[in-house]
């Protein structure tokens, strides 16, 4: 006991920050494997976002028996960007790990992550995908998308490979990415803001089963559902033009003068994503074609899938 205690006194306090909402049907399982981390040092920060369902119940019962979970809950429906902005806003920690609601944990994973951070601003591992009964679907979240390290802040500029369910974040990059927006996943935004520093590094080790359901806000595969109304609703987010607009505006602001070229690239970019005129768009296109190994960095894909996603550039906005 003596030894643990002294273990734990020496190890860096690190925040698990936890963003809930109707997530009675796996709430469960998540807790508990951050519960049972190998890594001790730990405050579990939940914010619940106004669950209709059984979760709040289900959270105030684990923390009653574990005084290192902290439970908050909104007054009001924040969505799922500014929750996580809320959770890790409350983190005291010297480093933040952000958790889903639906996944599993393996138990090494905060102290594997912890070890291997060093000197970059955020580490994040692979991950298995499961159903919603568990069961693992056969492929791994690098199977789907290219993870890597990423020290580009044009790696981030139309999307995102480092899921934040498997990060580890050290808090000074918190409180700079903050406030967040809410066109942004804040993984995404996160991502951004961490290639400005000391960049990501990847470890090519599954820590998590990273859970897919229709009913997931963000997930790495396409799962049936019926409900045709969730469908239109996901299909309009995806041709929300005004917000694609507002993300790349925000990156070209917060992108440093001391990165001339990047900044220059992001300035350019804001430009010729204005309007879809001729000239806007053979500008669009070939500012994709030059910078395509890098702004594509997290997809895997072939340079010939490359060249056809600058042409799409042409008639598009992404």
């Amino acid at each position: 006991m003596n030894n643990l205690l002294a273990e734990d006194i020496s190890s860096p306090l690190v925040s698990v920050v936890m963003a809930t909402y109707n997530g009675e049907r796996f709430i469960e399982a998540q807790i508990t494997s951050i519960l049972s981390q190998t890594y001790r040092n730990l405050e579990i920060i939940v914010v619940d976002d106004g669950s209709t369902d059984h979760t709040y119940t289900i959270l105030e019962t684990y923390a009653a028996k574990d005084k290192r979970i902290k439970l908050f809950r909104n007054d009001a429906n924040l969505g799922y960007v500014k929750n996580f902005e809320k959770g890790l806003s409350l983190a005291g920690g010297s480093y933040v790990a952000p958790s889903d609601h639906d996944d599993i944990w393996f138990p090494e994973k905060i102290a594997t992550l912890v070890s291997a951070i060093g000197e970059a601003t955020i580490v994040y591992a692979d991950s298995i995908l499961i159903d919603e009964a568990d069961n693992q679907m056969g492929k791994k979240l690098s199977d789907i998308k290219r993870l890597t390290d990423f020290n580009d802040c044009l790696s981030f500029l139309v999307g995102n490979s480092a899921a934040g369910h498997a990060m580890l974040i050290k808090t000074a990059l918190i409180k700079d990415a903050i406030p967040f927006a809410p066109m942004i996943p804040h993984d995404h935004w996160l991502g951004f803001v961490a290639t400005l520093y000391n960049g990501i590094k990847f470890i090519d080790t599954p820590l998590v089963y990273y859970r897919q359901h229709n009913s997931s806000v963000f997930g790495a595969v396409k799962v049936n559902d019926t409900n045709s109304q969730v469908k239109t609703v996901r299909k309009k987010k995806d041709k929300n033009l005004t917000a694609i607009r507002e993300r790349v505006t925000l990156m070209y602001e917060k992108c440093p003068e001391s990165m001339q070229e990047e900044k220059e690239v992001l300035r350019r970019c804001k430009q010729y994503y204005q309007s879809f005129s001729l000239v806007n768009n053979l500008n669009r296109m070939c500012l994709f074609f030059k910078y395509n190994k890098r702004i594509m960095a997290y997809k895997r894909r072939s340079l010939i899938r490359r060249w056809l996603y600058c042409i799409k550039m042409f008639f598009t906005i992404q």
